[in-house]
Formats: C-alpha cells, structure tokens, sequence
C-alpha cells in the first residue's frame, strides 16, 4: 500500500519540480518513480548508504535522502542531479512521503484496532496500551451502529457510509460480512437516543432513496472510551435481531428502546413454553382465529378502551363486548382487565419469540 501512496504522489509532484523523482526501498528497489519505467528497477550498490545514513548522499546523477519512523530508515526519496537543487528537492519529498506515510500508518492501525476490539480479538490489557500508541482519548463518548442490508444493488453501502463520515480519525466504517457494516461514530455527551435514531434514519434514507439499498439498523448504547465498543456492537446486534422478531415494521431499532422484549429474548425457551402453557391451560392460543387476534391488537393500541377501540374498528360496542367474552372463555384471561392484559400481551410476545428462533448473541 505504501508504494502507492508513494508513487500518487510522486507523480502529484513530477511538474512542479522538473526533474525525475522517485523513492527506492532499503533493499534499493525503486518502489516508485515519476519515469514508470524505472519502478521495479533497482542497484545493490548504495544499500549500504540507504540504511546507516540519514543524512542526503549523491550516486550516479542522483541525489537521495533516506526517511522512515524506523531506528534506520525504510526508504530514501531520490531526486536527479547533484546541485543544490536536486538536495532540496530530495529533502522535501522524503518530508512529504514520510508525513503521507506515517498518516495512513496511523489511520490504518487506529481502524483495524477498533475492529478487532469489537470482534474481541485483543486482550482486555492490552486495550489500554494500544490506545495510548494510538492516541485514542478515554474521555470521548462512541456509538456502534451495525447497517444490515436487507436488500442490494450495484452501489457499494460500504462506500457510501465512508462517503457519510469522511472524518477517518473519529468515525470507523467497516465490513464485518457480506450484508453487515459497523460504523464506530464518535458523539457528544449530550446527543440522546432520539438523535442517533435521526443519524440513523439518514443513513438509511441515503442508501435507500438514491441508491435502492433497503437496510435495518442497529444502534448500540453509547460508551466512553474504546473499551466497551465490543458491547455496544452486541447490543446493536442484538437490537436487530429482536427487531426482526417483536418490530418487523421498523428499520431502524435502538437497543435502549427494545423494553420488554430483551427481557423476553434473553429467557430459556424451556421457561417459556411453560410459560404459554400455564397462561392458555383453558384453550391453545391456536383456537384464536385471524379476526379475533386483530380485534385484541387493536383494543391494546387503543388501551384497552372499549368505546374507541369499537369506533375504529367500525364495529357496534356491543359486538366488541361479545368477542373479548369469547376471547375470556377460550382463554380464561378477561383483557378489560389489566392485569389480564399485560399477561396475555406478554404471552403473545413469547409466542413470537418462540416461533421466530432468533440468534443468540
């Protein structure tokens, strides 16, 4: 990669000095050149020179200056001629190389860190160190979110999200499979919930409206630091596929908002289908048709009012009255109830769960 960078820009370079330029390795391999022909090219003659020199030495017509972060440098940028000139020139892309170098080192290692904490591929000592290398701060807050892709097109999501967050030093994007990109977004203290729902229904809107690229998203709680990245991944991961069972509808789900449903999705299955037995001993919850489970959404939408819930559904008060009795003698559970309801409510929920079988995180 750094031959590359190197040899864009040498060529940037090329007209404004005049002369031929290039850099060669410590094994004198010309690694890049404004002459292409010259790349590949290389002489064993002044290897010695590149690697116990720092200072700027003349070979065959040629003046070069070693650079690297190394206790001996990697590379020597090199430029024609043996005048002053050609010193000064030498000198200033062995500067320019070495910042362009050091900069995509930086930006390179600091992504894959951040990469690998969430994969928890490093040693939970090592964090700390790393990041003090890295120049990570410990006081800033993050956020993961993870884009599911639901749907695809020519269009790369991974490089539109890059294109969102251009800031490489505070945002991380990446790939994790082939349907999924993490974005590490660096925030401030006071963004809430309702922001990073605004983020990510941005991103969504992007890729969707301009680019046909349907996605769900998935929004870790926020942390402070790169510590805990790994759990915000998880629990963004977890936010989608608890979305996927309670919240089809929505695309865009915050762990923090899953309420009852991570409770209900971090139980045994053994406990719930006990569960749904001790609640429907009188009746299967299967002998409730389509009409009758439709009638029972709405009533809970409209909360638990008889009167509204009957003028919504266009239907006679008196009608609604006859389907909950009949709701209360399949099941026992009389929904005008409270109590009847949230247990009924909570059944249905754990009757999706268990029909769903979701990944467990």
């Amino acid at each position: 990669m750094s031959n590359r960078l190197f040899q864009g820009l040498v060529q940037q370079m090329r007209d404004a000095v005049g002369r031929v330029i290039g850099v060669i390795d410590e094994n004198a391999n010309i690694i890049a050149c404004s002459e292409l022909s010259k790349v590949g090219t290389s002489s064993d003659s002044f290897v010695i020179e590149i690697t116990d020199e720092n200072d700027a030495f003349i070979h065959d017509g040629y003046t070069y200056k070693p650079f690297g972060q190394r206790a001996r440098p990697e590379y020597a940028a090199f430029a024609e001629g043996i005048d002053e000139n050609a010193e000064r020139f030498a000198a200033i892309l062995a500067i320019s190389l070495s910042g362009v170098k050091q900069y995509y080192d930086e930006k390179y290692d600091r992504s894959n860190f951040i990469k690998n904490i969430i994969l928890e591929n490093v040693l939970t000592g090592d964090i700390s160190v790393k990041s003090r290398e890295l120049h990570f701060s410990t006081d800033v807050n993050r956020v993961v979110l993870v884009v599911s892709m639901a749907t695809t097109s020519d269009v790369s999501a991974y490089d539109v999200i890059q294109n969102l967050f251009p800031d490489k030093n505070k945002d991380f994007v990446f790939n994790i499979t082939e349907t999924e990109i993490v974005l590490v977004k660096e925030m401030k203290s006071s963004v809430d919930i309702k922001s990073l729902e605004k983020l990510a229904r941005s991103i969504s809107d992007t890729l969707s409206g301009e680019f046909f690229t349907c996605v769900n998203i998935g929004i870790g709680t926020p942390v402070i630091g790169v510590k805990d990245l790994a759990r915000s991944f998880k629990e963004a991961q977890m936010a989608l596929e608890v979305g996927k069972v309670f919240d089809t509808d929505k695309t865009i789900i915050s762990y923090d908002n899953l309420g009852i449903a991570r409770l209900i999705y971090h139980l045994p299955t053994t406990l719930c289908e006990t569960f749904l037995r001790e609640v429907f001993r009188k009746g299967s919850i299967e002998s409730l048709d389509h009409e009758t489970l439709f009638t029972i959404q709405r009533f809970f939408e409209n909360n638990l009012n008889v009167s509204e819930t009957s003028r919504r559904l266009f239907v006679h008060r008196n009608t609604l009255v006859y389907r909950l009795d009949k709701i209360k003698k399949l099941t026992g559970l009389d929904l005008r109830e409270f109590d009847h309801a949230i247990i009924f409510k909570i059944a249905m929920m754990v009757k999706k769960y268990l029909s769903a079988d979701p990944v467990k995180f």
